[in-house]
């Protein structure tokens, strides 16, 4: 009998799917080699296994996503307190709570497909995502349409089977759907690990996306010289900026951004991150490149050298107290509200309970974006800070998360959770 051979007998095994689950994972843990004595064909089982176990659990969590929706009738909020108890964006959260509503109360063949491991919520999502727009009676015929063409489908795969299956069944509710999309074009902005950014623009025309990607394109091969470094997808992205920026592919206009930087690495003499609020870190090298600019403004920022957190402001243009509102913003950083990432100045400034204290009585200025000053006003929602400036959220269920300003040294903003009884 070879090594093998035992886990294929255990692995084939009349036992149920959860047993042989757990099998495997205490195997695996417990002997790590577990993986070398199998055959090929049982690591892809296995992969395969697993794949199925993870879709049945998240349809586990997807019910119980929608029933503390329900729980809290269905407000907004409640996807804020999915966000933190999965440490995800709200726009992530938001979108997931959709999902869970939607595979329960309109497409209950695909929720019995992650029942039985034959659909994940990636690619659930794709189906809910194209659907949201059918009435109930049209969205339980697609639903009915896709129960046997989804299964060992990719997302791209089931994107276009979905898609289809809901303009066949209301050609006019999708010529419509076009159409509000078009109202809901945006521009979007997400930043990398690298110190570099993906910008696009969502939902636009696409005539007029065609028409933009041609005039780009012609500039770009105009300045393809044979001494020009640069490949075409770099001038095409180039041009791109510079057209935005200016208008003309001249000179950039005058933004502002707040980068902290250690005066130490502004003079090269350490290659320590510093950090661009809204975004992160980005390495030395990106921050003096941005620094190198004509219209930099530098300003001093005195830090505690314990936490590092930011205690003055130079006063380079007029007197500045603690409570000064640029002054709030340079410490903050970043919105307040755990996991958010919104650059402080396009937050708010709002007055926040002290530990201890009445409301009103001691209130400390901080910084919240648009969406969480509202959050902070929702029923269920507690908000207070500490003396050392630490902000403690308290949601609905009871569960208090935590952050502290931004230490300049790090960049980091320090969060824990801890488990609370709920509040009467």
């Amino acid at each position: 009998m070879t090594a093998s051979q035992p886990i294929r007998k255990l692995v084939a095994s009349d036992e149920s799917q959860e047993a042989r689950d757990k099998f495997m994972l205490d195997a695996v843990r417990t002997d790590p080699d577990t993986l070398q004595h199998m055959e090929d064909e049982q690591i892809i089982d296995l992969i395969r296994d697993t794949d199925a176990a993870i879709s049945r659990m998240q349809a586990i969590q997807l019910r119980a996503i929608a029933n503390l929706s329900v729980r809290r009738r269905r407000a907004p909020s409640a996807a804020s307190e999915v966000a933190l108890a999965l440490s995800i964006t709200e726009h992530r959260a938001s979108a997931i709570v959709s999902a869970a509503t939607a595979l329960i109360a309109r497409l209950p063949r695909m929720l019995n497909l992650m029942d039985d491991g034959q659909l994940d919520l990636y690619r659930a999502m794709k189906v809910t995502d194209a659907t949201s727009w059918l009435s109930g009676d049209h969205v339980r015929v697609v639903d009915a349409k896709l129960e046997d063409k989804v299964p060992g489908r990719n997302a791209t795969q089931v994107r276009r089977a979905a898609t289809y299956e809901a303009a066949k069944v209301d050609p006019d509710g999708a010529a419509e759907r076009t159409e509000r999309k078009l109202v809901e074009r945006r521009l979007a902005l997400h930043h990398h690990d690298t110190g570099i950014t993906h910008l696009s623009v969502n939902n636009t025309p696409t005539e007029k996306a065609t028409a933009a990607y041609a005039r780009i394109d012609r500039t770009a091969r105009a300045l393809k010289t044979s001494d020009e470094p640069r490949t075409l997808d770099q001038l095409r992205a180039d041009v791109a900026m510079d057209l935005l920026l200016s208008g003309t592919g001249g000179p950039s206009e005058r933004t502002e951004v707040f980068l902290h930087i250690d005066l130490d690495t502004y003079l090269g003499m350490n290659e320590s991150p510093a950090t661009l609020a809204g975004r992160g870190p980005v390495t030395a090298a990106v921050a003096r490149r941005i620094i190198s600019g004509s219209d930099t403004t530098l300003r001093r920022v005195l830090t505690d050298p314990r936490t590092g957190q930011a205690v003055e402001l130079s006063p380079t243009r007029y007197q500045l107290d603690p409570a000064h509102g640029e002054f709030i913003r340079v410490r903050d950083q970043e919105c307040r509200q755990p996991g958010c990432t919104r650059p402080a100045q396009n937050c708010g400034i709002d007055p926040t309970r002290t530990q201890g204290e009445a409301e009103g009585d001691s209130d400390q200025p901080v910084t919240y974006c648009s969406r969480h000053r509202k959050l902070k006003g929702e029923p269920g929602w507690d908000y207070e800070v500490t003396a050392d400036s630490t902000v403690n959220v308290t949601t609905p269920a009871g569960l208090v998360h935590s952050t502290t300003p931004p230490s300049m040294l790090s960049g980091v903003r320090r969060t824990n959770r801890l488990r609370m009884k709920p509040r009467k």
